[in-house]
């Protein structure tokens, strides 16, 4: 018997890559772990056909921040139930990890997943280690030369730093330490991940000190000091920000993230750059799960699957320069890191401010990583059915 063609073909599905423009109902071919046909009538050859009918076929989805430094810190989640069993594949952990638990993080979480992690080294040589604590109230905690120098001596994870703004978090020094922070990423020649929310600055005071490529998490919070005016409308001085290349992270949140908020602006027209769901050990049971219920989120807010789809594949895949690795893209060729998701039905979901509403649940039915299927886990969330 004659070896078949293609190890697996994924049968049927609506095949979306904002890469290439396709957007088919078409089979995707599978073979050594690379993408080896996307076109028609491919299942004849297959070792095992994947029926994605009436599903989704997308690059396997980039998860743009998260906390997943699990049994190190409180916050962490585990990265292969939380993430990689829930369609994600490529993932940025947001400063849980600083330069004197970097190690760990590297041994514990990047190395025994075979999703790909890169992370924003937290200021604080701590990380966040535990939320009741903040990791920059003794502001000798920012070692810069600790920091640049796990940063450069390892360039394949370190990606930014991450400075929270809270004042729980760094008393009333936001400004020296902002400053400081910004100066770090300059030395190294990397972004600053900044979150908002409960800060002692005003979001334009904040927007002004920051460079291209830094980003503003937290851009739907409905704490003090957001994106909106005192009439509802997204402040000027967050669209001049954007203009001049600074970027907007969604980060849902276990507390950062509202419908309230978030409704009028995207209604405005402002979306983030980045879709993220801020997964960690407090919320990826509620309410935040994992980033395809965030993407659900998000269609029940009016905005479009093909305005979804770049935010979490292409954007932050160039982002976190993980697009020359073959993430973010459904390339022949390229590696096959695929998530296929399916509608539902219609559920009841939550944000972090209290309110809810009601969304097309997406649902992820199989992801590759390197040609390989793995393991799903079905969405813990207890929601009402619509």
């Amino acid at each position: 018997m004659s070896e078949n063609l293609y190890d697996t073909v994924v049968r049927g599905g609506t095949v979306l890559d904002h890469a290439s423009g396709l957007n088919k109902v078409t089979d995707l071919a599978i073979k050594d772990g690379k993408v080896a046909a996307i076109g028609d009538d491919l299942a004849k050859d297959a070792g095992t056909v994947v029926d994605a009918t009436g599903a989704t076929v997308l690059p396997g989805l980039v998860e743009g921040h998260t906390h997943i430094f699990e049994k190190v810190s409180k916050v962490g989640a585990p990265q292969d139930e939380a993430h990689l069993r829930r369609g994600v594949v490529a993932a940025a952990d947001a400063g849980t990890a600083g330069a004197s638990t970097f190690p760990a993080f590297r041994t514990l979480v990047v190395e025994p997943t075979v999703m790909r992690i890169v992370n924003f080294l937290n200021v604080s040589v701590l990380g966040l280690i535990d939320f009741r604590y903040g990791e920059l109230l003794n502001p000798d905690t920012f070692n810069v030369e600790d920091a640049l120098q796990t940063a450069a001596e390892n360039p394949d994870v370190v990606r930014g730093f991450k400075i929270r703004l809270s004042e729980d978090v760094l008393g009333d020094k936001i400004v020296p330490l902002l400053e400081k922070a910004i100066n770090l990423g300059e030395q190294a020649g990397l972004p600053v991940m900044v979150h908002i929310g409960e800060t002692a600055l005003t979001l334009p005071e904040i927007l002004e000190r920051l460079r291209p490529g830094d980003i503003i998490a937290h851009c739907y919070t409905g704490k003090e000091n957001g994106i909106l005016d005192e009439n509802g409308a997204v402040l000027r001085e967050v669209y001049k920000a954007r203009e001049r290349g600074v970027m907007y992270d969604s980060a849902h949140g276990k507390s950062n993230m509202s419908f309230k908020v978030a409704k009028p602006a995207i209604a405005e027209g402002f979306l983030p750059d980045i879709l993220s769901s801020d997964t960690s050990g407090r919320n990826w049971r509620g309410p935040v799960f994992d980033l395809v219920t965030s993407m659900s989120k998000f269609l029940a807010l009016g905005v479009p699957m093909s305005e979804i789809l770049p935010r979490v594949t292409t954007v932050p895949a160039k982002y976190l320069g993980l697009d020359t690795e073959g993430y973010g893209s459904l390339t022949v060729g390229g590696p096959a890191h695929v998530t296929v998701l399916k509608e539902v039905g219609a559920t009841v979901l939550p944000d972090a401010a209290g309110n809810t509403i009601e969304a097309p649940r997406l649902e992820p039915t199989a992801v590759f990583v390197n040609g390989v299927s793995h393991e799903l886990t079905e969405w813990r969330g207890n929601a009402s059915k619509a």
